[in-house]
């Protein structure tokens, strides 16, 4: 009997005695949760995009809680996040600069022809492995849908093959740019009124081969453009946000239509004028 009594008491003193070590550990060594913290994670949208630069709304919260974080980085919850953490915190509220996802591609199936028939899984980082896809350009979009899938607003769409993002509905996440695997997506202010359509860096002669709706280099839009605000490198035209005035010219001297002049207003320019 004793030999039985004996183990299971040697067992019990040695649970008890680890059981009140860890509760003396967990007291002397636990990390005090700041009180603020619940409150302003209760400000941010919870869409987890990393548009911060954080590691999602939980990063972003305890980035907050040291001082100098600022306020204005949540894209996605724009400025009525903005003002609720600057309210919250104490400190001045600052403007968010919006943005909203455009797809630098121009070549659907009326410009462009695939180059063969794809049988595999319907993604674009899987078609990628293959040739980069299906399509006759190796830069444009895939079409099979990655970027909408992770869409939370569901503001994209494809059409005639490629991906079309619906601007009135983007909250500048970025989610969708993440997910690309042609990296064609870029996340431009919603004031923006001009975008070039068209991510090639091939030679103009190649580009018009595979793309009639792809920039050439022709350098029309450069010359064109009063501010100096369009630039053409590596065969590829680019805009300087900061010199843009928004004319438009380079998008009407365009022969190609790789530029468009539109209303990028995202979801909350809309929400504000409501």
């Amino acid at each position: 009997m004793m030999s039985i009594i004996v183990p299971i008491a040697a067992v019990t003193i040695i649970g008890l005695i680890c059981a009140v070590g860890l509760s003396v550990a967990s007291a002397v060594m636990a990390v005090k949760e700041d009180e603020r913290f619940p409150a302003i994670r209760e400000c941010l949208p919870g869409a987890n995009c990393g548009a911060c630069g954080f590691s999602g709304c939980d990063g972003y919260a305890k980035a907050l809680l040291k001082p100098g974080t600022k306020t204005n980085l949540c894209v996605p919850g724009a400025d009525t996040v903005a003002v609720k953490l600057s309210k919250l915190l104490g400190v001045a509220a600052e403007d968010v600069v919006e943005k909203v996802a455009v797809v630098r591609c121009s070549g659907d199936c009326e410009h462009t022809q695939p180059k063969e028939e794809y049988h595999g899984i319907r993604s674009c980082s899987a078609a990628k492995l293959l040739f980069s896809g299906s399509g006759s350009c190796a830069w444009g979009c895939i079409g099979m849908g990655d970027c909408a899938k992770v869409c939370p607003q569901n503001a994209i769409y494809m059409e005639k093959g490629i991906a079309v993002v619906q601007s009135a509905g983007c909250i500048g996440c970025g989610l969708c740019a993440k997910a690309c695997p042609q990296g064609i997506i870029a996340m431009i202010p919603d004031t923006a009124k001009t975008e070039v359509l068209c991510s090639s860096h091939d030679a103009g002669a190649q580009t018009h081969k595979v793309c009639s709706a792809g920039c050439i280099a022709c350098h029309k839009c450069e010359k064109s453009c009063e501010a100096g605000a369009i630039t053409v490198a590596g065969n590829l035209a680019s805009i300087d946000r900061v010199k843009c005035t928004g004319c438009g010219k380079c998008a009407e001297v365009c022969t190609t239509g790789a530029i468009a002049k539109a209303d990028f207003s995202g979801a909350h320019r809309f929400e504000k004028q409501a």
